[in-house]
């Protein structure tokens, strides 16, 4: 089997997906991370697995799945691993800037988002500017540009000149991957350079589509590929509509300069929101503007990034410093996410798959035709400012979120759990469990304003319950992460420890009976009970519910009465509890095991809560919320607020429930 490699893998990643050629056949191997994440393309490996079949309708024959390291590796082609080199190269000379940048300018660069902060990928995509994240034609371009400037200054003739681009473009290529937008953009500008080395007139249209022809030949599964057809698609609008655009603009007295500047980021953004649309369910508002803004300093960052990876094998102070030079651009583009990421209604959520797509382009099809008539854009800048006056209030401002004075949130993290206690002082609040990812958390916790995390408390070590905690270290002042007794899985145990060492935020063990309080908020904790938590760290067992029996279970004492948080404890755990006569009763109960039908009745009448908070997933494969413990807890006159259904809820006050807006679900 031919490998086809990776790049940097991001922390707590414990296995990978790696496409390989078996004699002229696409096949998935579904591997542990040891040795796999290192192949790089062009490597052929033996390995021993169980093989299965693959997804009907797509281009692979097979999956397997291996459980070990490969058997056997051969030795990697000497370019691919000079061109690892550099890239690892370039992270090392990257880190001389703030973390955030120095994740992002080898994503910048090279597509290499291994290293960047959760965070900062979050607001790329919520501001339209993920595309930057990606190696694609606009790189090549700003390569082969920087590298026909430099030769022609050398007076180099016009064909020597593309003859010097064209091996700097492949150069890169093989540098970035041979991912599918590399490919195409690279087929693409080698059909252009080659173009004009012999001395023909350069057409963008036919390279393209030579481009196209030459890699879905090549290559069908490129056909299939997401990240190919937005790449075309937005080559395409570069080439057939970007002109007329600007020759308009220029006709109504707007510089050449700037009518680029709009017309670039408009049109690409245009085409291929129908596909991003279909993909993710939403739909950016700020995309084009974001991108305007940004765009100035895309280039210089690229190129100095490029000489930092360039420079670091022989002259490593030369490359720290280039990248200290890329550290300013690179710092804005950050800025601009995340202000852009931030704007009210920044993104519009929109139907997801083939017919919201569809239903996009129709729409943008009647605004285009539309506009050429006078009643048209009439009746057009109404419905505009009927939407200002009426739909944006609504969406924006009559949620008031955050409600005023709310003491607990349950937070829309999907099949997972996430519960923010606030205290008295503005912007602070304790944080208990962080979800299964990294971005819904840091959204709610966004939503909430909450910025200073003096606690946050892992109920137990499974990945819905621990899965955002590193976007938390990275967004906000953590004054410390608590832990139970518990220490299994072992693999959540050692992600635990690393990420909070990263960021330098102690991590320290809570035990039954400690009682923590901050001004406005007290927590005690109840559970687990027993030997165990006397001051031994215990190591529980692998199976899922002795870890979910072995949770954190604690008491918090809010401005909306008393909140007992439950973790996933199960009738072991539960009724442990009741058999130690321990004090249940609160008004509002976080469900144990978001729901689960292993939840005793007996447990739920001791609580005798009036708001049940479960928090669980749109349309999960656990078949949670149980509608038996709905059905005890309605009977016993609890009011129900689950997630999936009403997105963030807050309790305020005694009893009463704000709920926010649910969150879609990514690709649905």
């Amino acid at each position: 089997m031919k490998g086809s490699g990776f790049g940097a893998m991001p922390s707590g990643v414990r296995s990978v997906v790696v496409p390989v050629s078996a004699e002229g056949s696409r096949v998935l191997v579904f591997a542990p991370v040891d040795r796999w994440a290192e192949l790089l393309p062009g490597q052929r490996v033996l390995a021993r697995g169980t093989l299965g079949t693959a997804e009907p309708g797509s281009l692979t024959v097979a999956v397997l799945r291996v459980r070990g390291p490969p058997l056997d590796v051969g030795a990697a082609p000497g370019w691919q691993v000079v061109a690892q080199s550099l890239r690892d190269g370039l992270r090392v000379a990257s880190s001389v800037l703030d973390a955030e940048a120095a994740g992002l300018l080898p994503a910048l660069v090279v597509g290499d988002t291994g290293g960047m902060v959760q965070s900062v990928e979050d607001d790329f995509r919520a501001a339209g500017m993920a595309h930057l994240l990606a190696v694609s034609g606009a790189n090549l371009a700003i390569v082969c540009v920087s590298v026909l400037f430099l030769v022609r200054l050398a007076r180099v003739g016009p064909r020597g000149s593309a003859v010097v681009a064209l091996f700097a473009l492949v150069g890169y290529v093989v540098l970035a991957g041979p991912e599918p937008s590399v490919l195409r953009a690279g087929v693409m500008g080698a059909v252009g350079l080659l173009a004009l080395a012999l001395g023909r007139e350069r057409s963008a249209l036919p390279a393209l589509a030579a481009a196209v022809i030459v890699l879905v030949a090549a290559d069908p599964e490129m056909a299939v590929s997401f990240g190919f057809v937005l790449s075309v698609l937005a080559t395409a609008a570069l080439v057939l509509v970007v002109p007329g655009w600007v020759e308009r603009l220029v006709r109504q007295r707007v510089p050449r300069l700037i009518a680029e500047a709009v017309a670039v980021p408009a049109a690409a953004h245009l085409a291929t929101a129908p596909v991003v649309a279909g993909m993710s369910g939403q739909v950016s508002l700020v995309a084009v503007a974001a991108n305007l803004v940004a765009a100035p300093v895309v280039a210089p960052a690229t190129v100095l990034g490029l000489g930092a990876a360039l420079a670091m094998p022989v002259l490593p102070w030369l490359a720290e410093w280039l990248a200290r030079f890329a550290g300013p651009p690179v710092d804005w583009l950050v800025l601009v996410g995340n202000w852009a990421a931030r704007v009210p209604g920044a993104v519009l959520d929109w139907p997801s798959g083939w017919w919201g797509g569809v239903a996009l382009v129709l729409l943008l099809g009647c605004l285009a035709v539309g506009l050429r008539y006078r009643l048209a854009r009439v009746a057009m800048a109404l419905g505009v400012i009927g939407v200002v006056l009426v739909l944006l209030p609504v969406r924006v401002l009559a949620p008031g979120w955050p409600p005023a004075g709310w003491a607990v949130v349950a937070c829309d993290v999907g099949q997972g759990d996430a519960v923010v206690l606030s205290t008295a002082d503005s912007g602070r609040a304790v944080l208990v469990d962080t979800g299964p990812e990294p971005a819904p958390v840091r959204e709610c916790l966004d939503r909430l304003d909450v910025r200073r995390v003096p606690l946050v408390i892992l109920s137990h070590l499974h990945a819905d319950h621990v899965g955002g905690l590193a976007s938390v270290l990275a967004d906000r002042s953590v004054g410390a992460v608590a832990v139970g007794p518990g220490r299994a899985p072992e693999w959540a145990w050692r992600q635990v420890r690393r990420q909070t060492e990263a960021a330098s935020v102690p991590l320290v063990s809570v035990a039954e009976g400690q009682r923590l309080t901050w001004p406005g908020l007290s927590v005690e904790v109840l559970a687990p009970r027993g030997k165990e938590t006397q001051g031994k760290e215990v190591r529980a067992g692998s199976d899922g519910t002795a870890i979910n029996n072995r949770s954190v279970v604690l008491r918090a004492t809010t401005r909306a009465g008393r909140v007992l948080l439950t973790g996933d404890v199960e009738l072991a755990a539960q009724a442990d509890l009741l058999t130690a006569g321990v004090d249940l009763a609160a008004e509002v109960v976080k469900v144990p095991h978001h729901g689960s039908r292993y939840t005793a009745p007996e447990f739920l009448a001791a609580v005798g809560a009036r708001v049940a908070l479960v928090s669980v997933g749109a349309g999960n494969r656990y078949g949670h919320p149980s509608q038996r413990t709905l059905d005890v807890l309605t009977r016993r006159g609890a009011q129900v607020v689950r997630t999936d259904l009403s997105g963030d809820s807050a309790v305020v006050g005694s009893g009463v429930v704000v709920r926010g807006r649910p969150r879609s679900p990514p690709g649905r």
